[in-house]
């Protein structure tokens, strides 16, 4: 006679939240008080958080299954290296949970804060939960019990969180900061001092709080600049909380002089913002530019934009500076990258003046619309290349047909800024006659419009069919070397792509 087929038991992932134990939900109370196995992990000493928080809805009477982590630092002789042996535990861990659910035993693995949430269950659920029935109990997170007991909000209105684990590597930290409207930063221990130091290189670590054990016994709260990093354990987080609502005015004037800092933008959109020009941008207490390009950054609450035309660059970063100069932390907001015919020349310039002189300026580089044009047509600035602006506004054209001709000689690929405008018809026409001197009327053309804008075109033309009725203020050119390539892939699409090797003469 053929016995009858167990049904297999049922896995549960619990979060416990965050330490104490009333915080545990009503689900999770009684699925440790139903459990047949309740399993948590431990480092080698044996003890267990989860166990304690969990204690007092144990009813003496479950299996208890201890999952011991075989080491806590990435120094190990195993040979699949410090991953290896952690892949080998959980191997282990998993198949003595699967022992007991293949006998029918329910499965209580314990969780601090949530189980899907840098969590330890979260290896037992890949390995386990497609072969057995699974529900897993949501807990409160450490980074809402952090935010809970700073009693400060952690985002408002349109700001986004960021979520970051400490023992992402120095350079990686200060970017993510910088360019965070809120965030957490998990896992401190030992990675501490680099969380610190990022903090203060992104311009961040004034406004960073610490919580250390919170809702547990040890609990402390403090400003992170003062914490002595020695004393920092695993369970503690670094908190950047919201900026729309804090507990004193968003917009803090510095004591004394306060700062310019000239930010790129990219030529189009939030795409194109680098971490350190949206750090910038969002610890900046004024904006100023030119108002298409302020219209790009998004709006903060308690963040005075003040506006202008395209054509007052000097009194523009005149303005920047005296802001400064009463304690104001500014960005001057510039389209592509700002020392590209943008405006770090120009707040440089006034800044070099005698009552500028002791305001800290600093310039935050950008995507230039040349490099941004030629990612849209290939690699026409594939080797050696020039960049000059045809306009003749702050320079005479005799100095721009010098500089074109000199470019044309040497063969180099042309990067050309402004063009045309609706007063300037003629340049576009005059470059083109000046370079078919020098290039074959085959040349490839890049004309690039609105590049990452919402009507960005990208043409491919022959410099003897460059119209210059196509080319606007909006457009740039990029034309090619003698070697420059324009080539049909497949589905009959174009690209453009300069050698890097140049043939011996």
């Amino acid at each position: 006679m053929t016995a009858p087929q167990t049904t297999p038991g049922r896995l549960y992932g619990v979060g416990l939240g965050p330490g104490d134990p009333s915080l545990v939900t009503v689900r999770a109370a009684e699925l440790i008080g139903k459990a047949d196995v309740v399993a948590y992990h431990s480092a080698r000493h044996g003890r267990s958080i989860a166990r304690s928080i969990a204690e007092r809805y144990l009813t003496g009477g479950q299996i208890e299954e201890k999952l011991v982590y075989p080491l806590t630092v990435e120094t190990t002789d195993h040979p699949g290296g410090y991953r290896g042996a952690l892949d080998e535990f959980y191997e282990e861990a998993a198949a003595r949970l699967a022992a007991h659910l293949d006998a029918g035993r329910d499965v209580v693995v314990l969780a601090e804060g949530d189980p899907l949430f840098y969590g330890s269950y979260q290896h037992m659920h890949k390995r386990l939960a497609h072969r057995y029935p699974t529900e897993v109990v949501p807990g409160v997170t450490s980074v809402s019990a952090a935010a809970a007991r700073l009693g400060q909000p952690l985002t408002e209105a349109e700001e986004t969180l960021t979520v970051i684990p400490g023992t992402l590597p120095e350079e990686e930290l200060t970017a993510r900061i910088a360019s965070a409207d809120s965030a957490v930063i998990m896992k401190l221990g030992r990675t501490f001092p680099a969380v610190r130091r990022a903090l203060e290189r992104a311009g961040r670590l004034d406004d960073a709080q610490y919580v250390e054990r919170a809702f547990m016994d040890g609990e402390r709260i403090a400003p992170l600049a003062e914490v002595d990093g020695e004393s920092v354990p695993y369970f503690s987080v670094a908190v950047l909380p919201s900026k729309v609502a804090p507990l004193e005015p968003t917009v803090r004037l510095a004591d004394g002089v306060g700062s310019v800092t000239v930010v790129g933008t990219g030529p189009a959109g939030p795409l194109w913002l680098t971490p350190e020009a949206r750090g910038a941008l969002a610890e900046a207490t004024d904006l100023v530019g030119y108002t298409t390009y302020l219209d790009r950054v998004p709006e903060r609450p308690g963040q005075r934009r003040h506006g202008s035309d395209n054509k007052v660059e000097s009194e523009r970063a005149e303005f920047a500076l005296d802001l400064a100069r009463r304690g104001h932390r500014v960005c001057v907001v510039s389209s592509g990258d700002p020392g590209v015919f943008a405006m770090a020349t120009a707040v440089l310039e006034v800044a070099c003046e005698p009552d500028y002189r002791d305001v800290p300026v600093r310039i935050v580089p950008g995507m230039t619309a040349a490099h941004a044009a030629a990612s849209r047509a290939g690699a026409p600035l594939g080797h050696d290349y020039a960049v000059v602006s045809l306009s003749d506004r702050l320079k005479p054209w005799d100095v721009v047909a010098k500089r074109l001709r000199a470019a044309a000689e040497a063969d180099l690929v042309l990067a050309l800024y402004n063009p045309g405008s609706k007063s300037r018809t003629i340049q576009v026409g005059l470059a083109r006659e000046l370079l078919l001197e020098y290039r074959a009327p085959e040349t490839p053309v890049v004309m690039a419009r609105d590049v990452g804008g919402p009507t960005e075109r990208i043409r491919i033309v022959r410099l003897g069919e460059l119209d210059p009725a196509l080319v606007d203020m909006r457009t740039i050119l990029l034309i090619g070397s003698s070697q420059t390539q324009a080539v049909e892939r497949g589905g009959g699409v174009e690209v453009v792509w300069t050698p890097r090797r140049y043939p011996e003469a």
